[in-house]
């Protein structure tokens, strides 16, 4: 793991993904375009096949399961261990679940209440059919983190997202600074070389009328099967590991979560942009608190040029971990010292 503080060490263009200009998400980060070739090509008999996987798609997690309203609608968030809180917010994708942040979850529970949030279209909150923006995702963060704050009698909590909820928790931060005592960020989206993100306030890169269209008569269901067959959810954990040694387990979870009744509601409006913020770049800008930036050197998401922008930030660190996008999957013991040793530094209780 390295740590850096200040100046942060440019990539090589070779280690870039191609169309590393546009958003992109494998489970973390795919890139439109390749989002409907796949889908399509995988919707096509025999492409794509991998047995039918009955696993219970909410059991990832230990924990108390209880949800709460937030934007009219149940989110469920899973509570375990006692001692400080530590919120912790899983990524977008075709496939996202609480299941992602499993190995913190397992480790932190021995030492903090840690909540898993399942945020909403995903796990087991509500996947009606509706509009799924940043507001939405950012307003459900706000209702969990005053759940949390009541239940746990604290003032502020620390949290840590992965990828695109990363926006959502920054966004979150930015408008209740006070309410956060810190933020992790992994494999934050927005920072890419050739992002440019400082357009109006809360405007999103995606179309308007996209996810209409996606949704269509009957084709974004079947698009949305063509993406997450077992093998294509496979073929993208490995492209997010960098590696062919996933985490089975969770290939399991994401294969049975998105069995699940409007698991592709959410998914869509991912696809068309509208969950990504065209203005992120002024939002990270704007955090006052403590924030650890961490992501890895391997697979498809290692572009991280735009993290100089906060690189002169008194309140930013950052690390890189020799990893794929999840680092806390394959070096849980030194991303969670890392994290520990921020926290210490922020004030959190450790």
């Amino acid at each position: 793991m390295q740590d850096e503080t200040r100046s942060p060490p440019r990539l090589s263009e070779s280690a870039l993904p191609p169309g590393a200009t546009k958003p992109r998400a494998a489970l973390g980060q795919l890139g439109r375009r390749e989002f409907l070739l796949r889908s399509a090509l995988c919707a096509l008999p025999g492409l794509g096949w991998a047995q039918q996987n009955d696993m219970n798609p909410h059991s990832a997690l230990p924990g108390e399961r209880l949800h709460i309203e937030a934007s009219g609608r149940p989110s469920q968030l899973i509570i375990a261990g006692n001692g400080p809180p530590l919120l912790l917010v899983h990524s977008i994708n075709a496939a996202a679940s609480s299941a992602e942040v499993r190995p913190l979850h397992l480790h932190y529970q021995r030492t903090h209440t840690v909540v898993s949030l399942d945020l909403p279209g995903f796990g087991g909150s509500d996947r009606s059919d509706r509009a799924y923006t940043p507001r939405l995702m950012t307003d459900a963060l706000h209702a969990t983190t005053a759940f949390v704050r009541e239940r746990l009698g604290v003032a502020a909590i620390d949290a840590l997202a992965v990828s695109l909820s990363c926006e959502f928790l920054a966004r979150a931060a930015a408008e209740a600074p006070t309410a956060y005592r810190s933020l992790a960020l992994v494999s934050p989206t927005g920072l890419a070389g050739r992002d440019e993100r400082r357009g109006l306030p809360e405007s999103t890169l995606g179309p308007a009328w996209l996810p209409k269209l996606l949704h269509g008569p009957g084709w974004g269901r079947w698009m949305f099967k063509g993406l997450t067959r077992p093998g294509v959810i496979r073929f993208f954990l490995e492209k997010t590991w960098g590696s062919p040694h996933i985490d089975e387990l969770l290939w399991q979870q994401a294969v049975a979560t998105a069995q699940a009744p409007g698991a592709e509601h959410a998914p869509l409006y991912f696809l068309s942009g509208s969950l990504f913020s065209r203005d992120i770049q002024d939002v990270y800008e704007r955090l006052p608190m403590p924030v650890w930036m961490s992501h890895g050197v391997r697979g498809d998401f290692t572009d991280y040029r735009k993290k100089s922008l906060l690189a002169d930030r008194p309140n930013w660190r950052f690390a890189v971990f020799e990893t794929g996008a999840l680092p806390y999957f394959e070096e849980t013991q030194a991303f969670t010292q890392a994290w520990d040793a921020f926290l210490a530094a922020a004030g959190a209780p450790v």
